[in-house]
């Protein structure tokens, strides 16, 4: 089997070949989980570490909490394409960042490369870096964010055609490095905070370009009344989590327990200090 530059083949049984073959493309396969996570404890956890000067934001922990759950749940770190099965070689968090928060701002992607000894600390480190990078007006855009700049201002007749040789070889995992830095639609999952702009957790599609087959989205954080198990009322804050996934890269058993280790690890926030590689007892 012959393996990309950014992933290595996996071999599916012929009932999954099938599956492919009939449904080809991400849209026809995409699968949407919505639930309201407990995020209690870990607003408490967000406000005491703010106390101590560590200032961690909510995306951080979720980014953290969804970094452990690709390294201990790999199939989330697959995708189709050529209507062959991979798995990225390595786990790639990305979400697409305004230069500044007013209507006509800019949008810039970012990619953040995950490593198994990361934890909330290394990994709020690595997206703040990139972030200021990026908004920084004295560094060059490199990787996607460049080429989209030079591509974006060409005309229909020249961009349309290349936009179609551009997909042919993202299928076939040819396209430079120079078109994949950068690029969301070429990592393991696509996360949206939309709480920070006072929205819910919306269903979002999937792009048959590239090699992401998830996209999750984060809706704001509010108190509700919830029945505790003893049968009595209490005020929990509750956050709306919404995924969108590609149903051939695993089964809904399956991805019901992804969200629900996701679930399990916001609500120790303190094991966010804990490499990735570690699983959640």
């Amino acid at each position: 089997m012959a393996d990309r530059r950014d992933a290595r083949r996996v071999e599916v049984s012929t009932l999954m070949q099938c599956c492919i073959d009939l449904k080809p493309t991400r849209k026809e396969n995409e699968v949407y989980i919505n639930r309201k996570m407990d995020v209690t404890n870990l607003v408490s956890f967000i406000e005491k570490e703010k106390k101590e000067g560590k200032h961690y934001t909510y995306f951080h922990a979720f980014l953290a909490a969804i970094a452990r759950t690709i390294y201990h749940r790999p199939k989330l770190n697959r995708f189709i394409s050529n209507r062959h099965m991979y798995e990225h070689n390595e786990i790639l968090l990305s979400f697409v960042a305004k230069m500044t928060l007013d209507d006509k701002s800019e949008e810039l992607m970012l990619v953040v490369p995950i490593d198994e000894n990361d934890t909330i600390e290394t990994i709020a480190d690595k997206t703040a870096e990139k972030v200021n990078k990026l908004r920084s007006a004295s560094v060059e855009k490199k990787g996607a964010n460049n080429a989209a700049d030079t591509l974006g201002k060409m005309p229909n007749i020249i961009r349309v055609p290349i936009f179609a040789i551009l997909k042919t070889l993202a299928k076939f995992g040819k396209l430079p490095s120079s078109l994949t830095d950068n690029n969301i639609y070429f990592s393991s999952m696509i996360i949206s905070n939309l709480g920070s702009i006072g929205c819910g957790a919306i269903y979002h599609n999937l792009a048959d370009f590239g090699s992401c087959s998830s996209l999750t989205t984060i809706g704001e954080i509010n108190d509700e009344v919830v029945v505790n198990e003893k049968g009595k009322q209490e005020i929990r804050k509750m956050c709306e989590f919404g995924i969108t996934l590609d149903e051939r890269i695993g089964d809904g058993f399956y991805f019901a327990r992804c969200v629900d280790l996701i679930e399990k690890i916001l609500d120790d926030p303190e094991s966010l200090y804990e490499p990735i590689s570690k699983l959640p007892e």
